[in-house]
């Protein structure tokens, strides 16, 4: 039986890109996959913008919030993917990372979250497949 991989989407406030990229990769990995989304600095609540553009898709993270990183989050991850954080995010020797340049969708309008949010989900789709060796 293979070992299903384990991914960290870790940006600052955990409030915005790393929820969103966590909850396409439930979707799109299923039971495949591990997820976990956290960040260095956590913010209070989920940005409201991006609940709603994650609802127009079918996602509903309503119910999340944001996630302060621990030590084990990382020890655990195979493959740990950056959303802006640059140092304020820790580095775990041995692990595989991407670092996704991804504008924060914190106050900005709902049409450029939705970019945002689109362009996420083919990350994680390709990561996903990736990780996988699948054809989705």
């Amino acid at each position: 039986m293979r070992q299903r991989p384990q991914i960290l989407f870790l940006c600052v406030h955990n409030a915005g890109r790393s929820q969103m990229a966590a909850a396409f990769a439930r979707q799109i990995g299923a039971d495949d996959v591990v997820v976990d989304s956290a960040g260095s600095e956590p913010g209070e609540t989920l940005n409201p913008a991006v609940v709603t553009a994650m609802r127009e898709k079918g996602v509903d993270i309503s119910n999340e919030s944001p996630r302060k990183l621990t030590e084990e989050m990382g020890r655990n991850a195979d493959v740990i993917v950056t959303m802006g954080c640059g140092d304020a995010c820790p580095v775990y020797p041995g692990k595989r990372y991407l670092d996704w340049e991804l504008t924060n969708p914190a106050g900005r309008p709902i049409e450029e979250v939705r970019l945002i949010r689109d362009d996420i989900e083919r990350r994680v789709q390709d990561l996903i497949t990736d990780l996988l060796n699948i054809n989705l």
